[in-house]
């Protein structure tokens, strides 16, 4: 039995203490049968150990073979274990860094919301402010308005005064010899033709002054004001007529610092004289 040949055909697949150990069982059981059994029967039985080494030595390529194949195959998992363990990695960092992220977000809202709610209290203290403020400017206003209205009445009140006060000298070349009239000494002459609210509303004129006008004796019936209109042109010349009927030739007049055109002409058609500013409108004249 040449175990030397044996040996080697083993070791290839098996490794040397394999096939060594190997080797010394087939010499054993080949010695055994070299004493109990006849040449034929060892040669059967040779050729059987042959075919069966033959087997075992193409069953342990294909072992070893499949071996490799597996060992590739750990290898290449191994790989793609390493890749999905880093690629884990990576996704656990940029959950970390989300994390992060959203924290920093979270703290930035909360701030925000506090500077809202900074802002809102604010917002509504100044609302009170100026709450108080336009209460305080309507109390301004109403109160300019109070003024302006007593201010308006002073400065009526003043320019009646002065009217009245220099009448002949502004009423001069109209009228000559010009005076104020004490309208209680009219009273007796008008009341007998006037009802007593006529009497009450002509009683309500400004002034009313007696003179010569073209040689005739005549009253001037006067509303004063510092901006005339159309209800003053109307009401002078009430005035005018009611003094008519009542037996005085009068005529009505309008002093004031201002008066529209419209209103210069509505006087012209109503027989209303204008004095405006010191001078007497003539009729037909430019405003």
């Amino acid at each position: 039995m040449d175990t030397k040949h044996i040996f080697e055909e083993l070791r290839g697949p098996l490794g040397d203490e394999a096939a060594r150990c190997l080797t010394r069982t087939f010499a054993e059981v080949f010695t055994e049968l070299h004493e109990s059994v006849t040449r034929d029967d060892f040669r059967v039985l040779r050729e059987s150990i042959s075919s069966d080494v033959s087997r075992l030595d193409r069953a342990l390529t294909n072992l070893a073979e499949a071996q490799g194949r597996t060992e590739v195959r750990v290898e290449e998992l191994a790989q793609a274990q390493a890749r999905t363990e880093s690629r884990v990695e990576e996704l656990a960092q940029a959950q970390a860094r989300t994390e992060a992220r959203v924290e920093e977000l979270a703290q930035a809202q909360a701030r925000t919301e506090a500077r809202v709610e900074e802002l809102a209290q604010a917002q509504a203290r100044t609302e009170v402010v100026v709450a108080r403020l336009v209460e305080s400017q309507a109390q301004m206003q109403d109160a300019i308005k109070r003024l302006t209205i007593r201010t308006d009445a002073l400065v009526g009140r003043t320019f009646e005064l002065q009217f009245r006060d220099r009448i002949a000298s502004y009423l001069g070349l109209f009228m000559r010899r010009c005076r104020l009239v004490d309208v209680g000494d009219l009273i007796d002459s008008l009341e007998p033709r006037l009802s007593r609210d006529e009497l009450a509303d002509l009683l309500r004129a400004d002034a009313i002054a007696i003179g010569v006008v073209n040689g005739v004796t005549t009253h001037v019936v006067v509303e004063v004001s510092a901006t005339a209109d159309t209800d003053d042109v109307a009401r002078v010349r009430r005035w005018a007529d009611l003094m008519g009927r009542a037996g005085l030739p009068t005529v009505g007049l309008i002093a004031c610092e201002t008066i529209a055109p419209e209103c210069v002409e509505l006087s012209d058609e109503a027989g209303v004289r204008v004095w405006r500013n010191g001078r007497l409108i003539e009729p037909g004249s430019a405003a």
